[in-house]
């Protein structure tokens, strides 16, 4: 199965990209120059512990750097937690991100979806805690997930956390759009690492706007999984640059904070807008929006007027029709409403 996601500007001479979602307010000037200082040092090696980088998440976070491991994308950190913990069987939602299901089918994972359905908005519902039986062995959860920013509420969280403790799955929370919804501190399951059988993931990509760079981390109390990881994984595989402006990227206090206030007031504008087409759009709280259209070949005809969506049909549990947007900047966001104009009125 060919695995397709947002980003692949390549194909394209010129085009405007609403199919990855980055933040609009682009990478911080401070992380630019952290980068350019760290191709100047990258005449030596990277070094491959992430100290200095893990110790700056060891305060942003108040997590032991021993317990944080850092990596070329959170995706390196999805195939290096299945490659360690090599799963018989693992449950996850669908839609939901498709790096998941190909970590773990490509170690020789069994693995069971259970399909959230679009009349429930695509929320989770609680025969899903049944699937969670001791025959499990991993469990990936999204929040917000992806494609649809649904925030899974806390206290399902709560339940699905003690069904895995108590069954001996480990769960994996992928947090990596959480900052974005400006409620990370009533989800994040960070405060909940202690009590074992957690892994958290985020990764520097969306927020800080810098997907080229490749730059995640994860963290777990897990002494002898996270020791497997770093044994499984390429020496070398964070780039000096992408250490560096990782550090720079944790100090970015103001900027985070106008990114939550920004991308809420373009989310806003966009799905009012976006109301007066014949779509579905779903709630959701993160920097991109998900929706249903009955208009024909929408992906190509907005490459036809220069823009890129993601045309969400290859995630499990969706079908053709399903698509998600970006948070861009208000001059971006009017170009697609225009764009959407155009097609509408040619039908």
């Amino acid at each position: 199965m060919k695995h397709i996601h947002g980003g692949n500007i390549y194909q394209y001479e010129s085009i405007l990209d609403f199919s990855a979602n980055l933040n609009p307010l682009g990478m911080p000037e401070a992380v630019k120059e952290a980068a350019k200082r760290g191709i100047d040092a990258s005449v030596h090696y990277p070094d491959p512990d992430c100290g200095k980088l893990r110790a700056a998440l060891e305060k942003r976070e108040g997590v032991p750097a021993g317990q944080i491991i850092c990596g070329n994308g959170a995706a390196e950190l999805i195939f290096l937690l299945a490659a360690a913990r090599r799963p018989k069987r693992a449950v996850l939602m669908a839609p939901s991100f498709a790096e998941y299901g190909q970590a773990l089918e490509a170690f020789g994972c069994s693995c069971v979806y259970d399909c959230l359905q679009p009349e429930r908005g695509f929320a989770p519902e609680k025969e899903y805690l049944r699937l969670l039986t001791p025959e499990t062995d991993m469990v990936f959860l999204c929040n917000p997930n992806n494609p649809t920013g649904l925030l899974t509420e806390r206290d399902f969280l709560n339940e699905v956390l003690e069904r895995c403790r108590r069954n001996g799955i480990l769960l994996v929370t992928d947090e990596c759009f959480l900052d974005f919804t400006g409620k990370k501190e009533d989800y994040t399951m960070v405060p909940e690492l202690s009590g074992g059988g957690l892994f958290v993931l985020k990764a520097f990509t969306k927020l800080y706007a810098m997907a080229g760079l490749r730059l995640g981390y994860g963290m777990c109390a897990d002494p002898e999984l996270l020791d497997l990881m770093n044994r499984l994984r390429q020496p070398w595989s964070v780039s000096v640059p992408a250490q560096e402006a990782g550090c720079a990227a944790l100090l970015e206090k103001e900027y985070e904070r106008k990114t939550v206030l920004y991308v809420k007031q373009e989310r806003e504008w966009l799905a009012e807008k976006l109301s007066g087409y014949p779509l579905t759009l779903y709630p959701g709280q993160a920097n991109y929006l998900f929706f249903r259209s009955d208009i024909i070949d929408l992906k190509e005809r907005l490459i036809g007027q220069g823009i890129l969506i993601r045309d969400c049909s290859n995630y499990v549990g969706l079908e053709p029709g399903y698509y998600r947007i970006a948070v861009r900047t208000r001059r971006e966001n009017e170009r697609l409403i225009q764009a959407m104009d155009r097609i509408c009125q040619t039908g």
